[in-house]
């Protein structure tokens, strides 16, 4: 029997990364990367996205000995990056306001989600625009203060297996605080992943 493949779950407030550093992360991308990057209007969306590819770099980087730097990722329009020379390794990019999440495992196919919580957000209005009947009376029939955190998960399971594309994915919820996430996988894990807070420099 095939044991339980291992994944890593990276978590960097994007924020916190100063002008020098970020510019410095850019010179990684390559041209169907920087392509994508000068097309973002806003400056958020870009330092989201230059964050993001540095620490899949960094990530990869810890998984298969290979300098961040060196590593080749291709834009595909409507679709996840590729990794052209490691079809073998599973990866997954999640951003929500400041948070930039990456997740990374060999040999299994990995779909990664965060949401930061917005507590004042109708979530019963939103559940019934994206969630089926009994996934709608599911959250009705528990109690008011435990429907924000249950919304939440649930949202972020659904995201995330669409990114594994997959709606069967085996669903692993992760916490920090003021952020939800889950990491869905095509496989089963072990250890159960959990949400490492980082900075990019102590990688």
């Amino acid at each position: 029997m095939t044991p339980p493949a291992s994944a890593r779950v990276w978590l960097v407030d994007s924020q916190a990364v100063g002008p020098d550093a970020l510019a410095g992360y850019a010179a990684w991308l390559g041209a169907s990367e920087r392509a994508r990057c000068t097309g973002f209007v806003r400056p958020q969306r870009r330092r989201q996205f230059i964050v993001g590819r540095a620490l899949l770099r960094l990530a990869l980087s810890k998984l298969v000995g290979r300098a961040p730097a060196a590593i080749v990722v291709h834009e595909r329009a409507g679709l996840a990056p590729a990794l052209p020379d490691m079809a073998d390794v599973g990866f997954s990019i999640s951003h929500s306001g400041r948070w930039v999440a990456c997740a990374a495992a060999s040999a299994v196919a990995l779909g990664l989600d965060i949401e930061c919580v917005d507590p004042a957000r109708d979530v019963m209005a939103l559940a019934e625009q994206a969630f089926d009947v009994a996934q709608v009376a599911a959250l009705e029939a528990l109690a008011p203060g435990l429907r924000h955190a249950a919304f939440y998960r649930m949202w972020c399971a659904h995201e995330a297996r669409i990114k594994l594309a997959c709606p069967s994915g085996i669903a692993y919820p992760l916490e920090a605080e003021g952020l939800a996430g889950v990491l869905a996988s095509a496989s089963p894990l072990a250890p159960a992943p959990v949400l490492t807070l980082v900075r990019l420099h102590e990688l």
